[in-house]
């Protein structure tokens, strides 16, 4: 037969031989395995991993979070941990004075910025550890033991460090910020942060500032002094700056600068 003439014949006798090499019972389990292939025979199916996200807590309190909530808000906190360590604490007051002391005394690189923000970071350390003590005793032990829920913890943490805030801050700068915020009169403790924190950072810089001046005039004094003996001598072509130096440096280590100004700063929100 020729099959040349009919390419469909050809296909199908192709075929017949190679079926007719293939054992039978090879046949079948291709047969059967392409049937019960079919989603339509697949009933026991395993499914596949799920992701459960709730809002409740596990134990049906409302009053909590799951914990996967819990830890998208500890890392936003993480993220933001600078901003509150610089803008709610004592930090900034701290590390201003300190940069105008550098600048007061005329010194560029020494101490270098690293050593004052690590001194301011001891410090506020220091100063806030009686805050840091009523948060943990009133409000993070309480939680972690299961004796209140998460809303309530934020707000017990919330209290210890709006009365150091309002403490420092001055009452003009409060009620403006209440003033702006349209919410009206309003008791010291129903004052929110948003009315706190920015009134507390204004009055921090103001304090800062009126510090810095404070510092900068003896400095100032000294620069003076050898200016007009420069010009006395006729020698306008030495820098000031070379001649004030070191009895800057002299002045500030015979007063013992450092612990004066330590002690000034601490003492500052103790009162």
């Amino acid at each position: 037969m020729n099959y040349l003439n009919c390419p469909a014949r050809l296909l199908l006798a192709i075929s017949e031989k190679i079926c007719r090499g293939i054992p039978r019972y090879f046949l079948y389990y291709i047969v059967f395995a392409g049937l019960f292939s079919n989603p339509i025979f697949a009933q026991n199916t395993t499914p596949g991993p799920s992701l459960t996200l709730s809002m409740g807590g596990g134990d049906g309190d409302i009053g909590n979070v799951s914990n996967a909530i819990q830890i998208v808000v500890l890392m936003t906190v993480l993220t933001l941990a600078p901003s509150f360590l610089m803008l709610m604490t004592s930090f900034t007051r701290i590390v201003v004075v300190l940069g105008f002391i550098r600048g007061a005394i005329g010194l560029q690189g020494a101490p270098s910025n690293q050593i004052l923000i690590g001194m301011s970071l001891f410090l506020t350390m220091f100063i806030m550890t009686p805050t840091a003590k009523k948060i943990n005793e009133d409000a993070l032990q309480p939680y972690l033991n299961k004796q209140i829920a998460t809303v309530e913890f934020a707000e017990r943490a919330s209290v210890p460090l709006k009365a150091f805030m309002l403490k420092q801050a001055r009452p003009s700068e409060v009620d403006f910020f209440l003033g702006l915020s349209g919410q009206g009169a309003a008791t010291t403790e129903a004052l929110p942060l948003t009315v706190v924190v920015p009134a507390f950072i204004l009055s921090e810089l103001r304090t800062a500032f009126q510090m810095g001046f404070l510092i900068y005039v003896p400095f100032l004094v000294i620069d003076f002094l050898v200016s007009a003996t420069l010009m006395s001598m006729g020698m306008m072509m030495m820098p000031p700056m070379m001649i004030s130096l070191p009895f800057k440096l002299l002045l500030f280590v015979l007063v013992d600068g450092w612990h004066l100004i330590v002690r000034s700063l601490v003492e500052s929100f103790a009162s």
